[in-house]
């Protein structure tokens, strides 16, 4: 059996292949490392040449389903005794089901949450509860209290949005939509619109997005002098990984989370990530199956969460946040067994805002235009953010450009 665009696998990723691999003793696998391509992997499908497996973002899945590059999977679900419905949340499994039926075997699922800095918050006199994406007054005042300028630059940001590759988690959390049921963009969404109004003033009330961007561009993001250490932003938007990004600073950092919220004031976050699909042409999708269906039991990510507690053991400060699997069983397993309490009140309420935040994750949609459609949603929020796209201008354009897309999937 092949596999390809399992890059860099971690101790996590290690585990859970060497339990997957003993339950198909018989077979011997061959891992392609490199990233996923999505030119080279169409182009490797229109040739027959094919891995037995790939790894890919859940965004792809519809459109190679369309184009009927990839098997759907419900017979190995059944095969395997496995039931997307109950082994994943609904939201991840929404993502990768299409025509009624589903494609991919999902892995993973990181929430979105909004980590406070109280160095930052506290002196201002800005409380959690002020940090309300469902509340415009209430965030921009809170933005005014935290931001400071050095000249004409940012010095500290008091809330970054992280609007670059997060525009989906704004358009649905204000009530907005990519696309409807059937998969047809729906980017000109009036909600989306509302959306992107406010992210712009979020930015403007910090010296523009421009100055925002460079300012943030320019962090040590995954170093010592992070923005948090360095007190350069005050409430930020994060994906739950970059909790462990911090652990190693926890000494020096008054941190603290709460959820990003929805119009409605309701936690809210969406559900995106990885996917383990079948190219229609693999040599051993029986194989296939059995491999990647064993990737994401129950007794997979414990063996996944077990290597990461031993690594995290051997780190001086260490602290376990947990493991975000996409489904609720091994969510609630690994953090029984190995999330405990740290010592540090504020990272174990950091840690908690994202386990309370899962439940409410929301599907991004499944569309023979998936990909297309984020990647012009970036294109309007980056356009209209700079100012040279109005944001209405800005969502006809990307929705005229995403409807071609799903035209020519259809076609």
């Amino acid at each position: 059996m092949t596999a390809w665009a399992f890059d860099n696998a971690d101790d996590v990723g290690k585990a859970r292949m060497g339990y997957a691999g003993e339950q198909v003793p018989n077979v011997k696998i061959t891992m392609d490392q490199t990233p996923f391509d999505a030119q080279k992997f169409t182009t490797r499908a229109a040739s027959g040449d094919v891995p037995d497996v790939v790894q890919m973002d859940r965004a792809f899945v519809a459109t190679y389903a369309a184009q009927g590059l990839i098997k759907p999977l419900d017979g190995c679900f059944k095969a395997h005794g496995m039931d997307p419905a109950k082994q994943f949340y609904p939201a991840v499994t929404q993502q990768v089901s299409y025509q009624d039926k589903v494609w991919a075997v999902p892995q993973f699922y990181q929430p979105a949450a909004i980590i406070l800095n109280q160095n930052v918050l506290q002196p201002a006199g800005v409380s959690a509860s002020d940090i309300d994406t469902s509340d415009k007054t209430k965030l921009l005042g809170a933005v005014a209290k935290t931001y400071k300028a050095a000249g004409d630059n940012p010095a500290t940001l008091g809330f970054d949005p992280v609007a670059g590759g997060q525009g989906e988690l704004w358009m649905l959390g204000q009530g907005g939509r990519l696309m409807d049921e059937k998969g047809v963009p729906t980017l000109e969404d009036p909600a989306n619109i509302e959306a992107l109004t406010f992210l712009k003033e979020i930015y403007d009330a910090q010296g523009g997005y421009a100055k925002a961007k460079s300012f943030s561009d320019a962090f040590d993001t995954f170093g010592k002098d992070n923005q948090f250490v360095k007190n350069q932003v005050g409430a930020q938007v994060d994906a739950q990984w970059y909790v462990n990004v911090l652990a190693p600073y926890s000494a020096e950092l008054n941190i603290s989370a709460v959820p990003f919220k929805d119009k409605g004031g309701q936690p809210f976050t969406v559900a995106g990530g990885t996917s383990f699909v079948i190219p229609a042409g693999a040599k051993n999708a029986d194989a296939a199956c059995a491999w990647m269906t064993s990737l994401v039991t129950d007794d997979a990510w414990s063996a996944a969460g077990a290597a990461r507690a031993e690594k995290i053991s051997s780190t001086p400060g260490g602290i376990n946040t947990g493991l975000f699997t996409g489904s609720p069983s091994a969510d609630k397993l690994i953090r029984d067994k190995f999330v405990k309490a740290s010592g540090n009140a504020g990272f174990d309420e950091t840690i908690k805002a994202f386990y309370d935040v899962l439940p409410a994750g929301k599907s991004l949609g499944a569309s023979p235009a998936g990909q297309t459609i984020k990647t012009e949603l970036n294109n309007a929020v980056a356009s209209t953010l700079l100012g040279t796209k109005e944001p209405g201008k800005a969502l006809a354009d990307a929705q005229a450009a995403a409807k071609r897309a799903f035209d020519q999937a259809g076609s």
